[in-house]
C-alpha cells in the first residue's frame, strides 16, 4: 500500500486540511501515514487527531509519529512538506522591518524582495537535509511542497537533487474570486456584503470563499506564470463555452476603484489579468517600493497581521487538540481540501487521470518564452506516470519579461543559500526590483546575515 510521509505535520493548517482529506480517501484506505514534526507538542495533537479520524472513519491506515524525519522516510512513496523555520510570524515581521532601517520598503516581504531571499535561506538547510536523506531512503518518491517561497524551494530541490518535485498552492482560486466578483451579475453569483478584497484576513476569508464556491463550477480558467505571479490566459463559461475574457475587460473596470487597485492597474496596462491579488502581486513589481511616491499607500497594500495570525495559529491548534481529545465534533473535517496533495497521491499511486488547475514544475517548455529548468506554474495532468505540465505556449512578451527577472533573482538566491555564497546573495538583492540603491543592498544583507546567524550556518562556516 501507499506510504505517505508528512514533514511539518504539526501545523494547524495541515491538521485541518491535508490530514483529514487523506484519511477520508477511500482510494488510500489501508495505506501507511507517517507524521513528522520537531515540535513534539504539536505532533502529539496531530497524531492523536489522526488516530481518532482513522478509527471513526474506518480508514484502516497504519499511523506513526516521529520527531526526526530520518525515521519516517524508508520506502516512502510520497513526502509532503509543510516545514517552516519558526517562529513564522515573528521572523516574517523582522524580515520586513530590517530593510526599513536602510530606506528599503518591501510591500510584503514573504516571497519576493529581500524578505523572499532570507525566508528561503532559513528554510534551505533543513530542507536539503531532508532531500538528501530521501535520495538514500526513498529516491523514487515524489516530494510535494507547500513551503514558501514556492518557486525558490522547488528550484533548490530541482537543481540540487534527483528527487521529483511538485509544488502546490491554492492562489489560483483568488483569480476565480476576482473574476466571480466582476462577472457576478452576468453569472448569477451572489457577492456577500463586506467583501473588500483578496488580502489575507480571517474576517474576509469566509466572504472570499463564498464567491469561490460559486465561481469554480461556472468558470474554466487557464492561468500560467510563476507562483504568486501567475496570469489568466483564458476564461470560458463551463455551461456554454463562451469566451468571457472580453466581458471581464469591461466588467472589472466597472467595480469600485478600491477593489484590488493594483490588479486593476496592471490589468489595464498589460492587458492580461494577474491571478494572485494585490498583496502577492506587489512583491514582484519594480514600481511598488519607491519611498518618494509611496505606492503602497496609493494602492492600499495591506501588510500581513502578524500578531493576529500567530494568535489564530495557536487557537487552531487548541481547537484540534479538543478534537483529538474527543471533546469536540470532527464533523467540520468532512469537507476539507488538501490543496492538491490528495489529488497528486491518489492519481499517481492509483494510476488515475486528473486535471489540476495549477502546479509548480521545472519548465520543460510548457511556457515557451521562460527559461528552461526554472520553476513555472501551469495546469497539469496527473496519472500513474507522474505529474505532467500542460503546454500553454508563450506569455505576452512584457509579462514574460517580468517573470524572467523574478526567476533569475530566485535562482541566484537559491544558489547563494545552498552554497553560502555572499557575492551571489548580494547580486540576488541587487537584481531584485525592490532594491533601488547599491549601498542599501549590502547593508540589508549584512544585517540579515548577522540577525539570523543561528539559522544560516552555511554563510558562517
Amino acid at each position: 500500500m501507499t506510504v505517505i510521509t508528512v514533514i511539518g505535520a504539526g501545523s494547524a493548517s495541515f491538521g485541518e486540511n491535508t490530514l483529514s482529506a487523506i484519511l477520508r480517501s477511500t482510494k488510500l484506505k489501508g495505506s501507511t501515514l507517517r507524521l513528522v514534526d520537531r515540535n513534539t507538542q504539536s505532533l502529539d495533537i496531530i497524531h492523536r487527531l489522526a488516530n481518532r479520524l482513522n478509527r471513526e472513519w474506518d480508514s484502516s491506515f497504519i499511523i506513526s509519529a516521529h520527531a526526526n524525519h530520518k525515521d519516517a522516510l524508508d520506502g516512502a512513496n510520497f513526502v509532503v512538506s509543510a516545514i517552516e523555520v519558526g517562529p513564522r510570524e515573528k521572523l516574517w515581521r523582522s524580515d520586513y522591518e530590517i530593510p526599513l532601517k536602510y530606506g528599503v520598503h518591501q510591500p510584503y516581504a514573504e516571497n519576493g524582495g529581500p524578505g523572499g531571499f532570507i525566508h528561503t535561506a532559513r528554510n534551505i538547510m533543513p530542507l536539503m537535509e531532508i532531500i538528501h536523506d530521501m535520495e538514500l531512503a526513498c529516491p523514487e518518491a515524489w516530494f510535494i511542497n507547500f513551503t514558501n517561497p514556492m518557486v525558490r524551494i522547488c528550484d533548490a530541490i530541482n537543481r540540487y537533487s534527483k528527487i521529483k518535485i511538485v509544488g502546490l498552492c491554492h492562489q489560483i482560486y483568488t483569480g476565480f474570486d476576482m473574476v466571480g466578483v466582476a462577472l457576478a451579475k452576468d453569472l448569477g453569483i451572489e457577492v456577500p456584503d463586506g467583501l473588500e478584497g483578496m488580502h489575507a484576513d480571517p474576517f474576509q476569508h469566509p466572504l472570499q470563499q463564498m464567491v469561490i464556491h460559486q465561481a469554480v463550477p461556472l468558470l474554466d480558467i487557464r492561468a500560467a506564470g510563476t507562483n504568486h505571479f501567475s496570469w489568466i490566459l483564458s476564461i470560458h463559461d463551463r455551461r456554454t463555452g463562451e469566451d468571457l475574457y472580453p466581458l471581464l475587460k469591461e466588467r472589472f473596470f466597472e467595480l469600485d476603484e478600491k477593489f484590488e487597485p493594483l490588479t486593476r492597474r496592471v490589468f489595464r496596462d498589460f492587458g492580461l489579468f494577474p491571478v494572485p491579488g494585490d498583496t502577492h502581486l506587489c512583491e514582484y513589481l519594480p514600481w511598488m517600493s519607491d519611498s518618494a511616491t509611496k505606492p503602497w499607500e496609493k494602492f492600499n497594500i495591506r501588510l500581513y497581521d502578524w500578531e493576529l495570525m500567530a494568535g489564530l495559529r495557536d487557537f487552531s491548534l487548541d481547537r484540534l487538540n479538543e478534537m483529538a481529545s474527543g471533546s469536540m465534533t470532527i464533523e467540520g473535517l468532512l469537507n476539507t481540501d488538501s490543496e492538491g496533495a490528495l489529488e497528486m497521491i491518489e492519481n499517481i499511486s492509483g494510476a488515475g487521470n486528473h486535471y489540476h488547475l495549477a502546479a509548480n514544475l521545472p519548465n520543460t517548455g510548457q511556457i515557451s518564452n521562460l527559461p528552461l529548468n526554472t520553476i513555472v506554474e501551469t495546469p497539469v495532468m496527473v496519472d500513474g506516470a507522474g505529474v505532467h505540465p500542460v503546454f500553454v505556449g508563450a506569455l505576452p512578451e512584457p509579462v514574460a519579461e517580468l517573470c524572467r527577472r523574478e526567476l533569475m533573482v530566485a535562482q541566484l538566491g537559491v544558489d547563494a543559500a545552498v552554497e553560502g555564497d555572499y557575492k551571489k546573495a548580494l547580486q540576488c538583492l541587487l537584481l531584485d526590483p525592490v532594491i533601488r540603491d547599491l549601498d542599501s543592498a549590502r547593508l540589508v544583507l549584512d544585517d540579515y546575515l548577522q540577525t539570523y546567524k543561528e539559522y544560516l550556518p552555511q554563510f558562517w562556516n
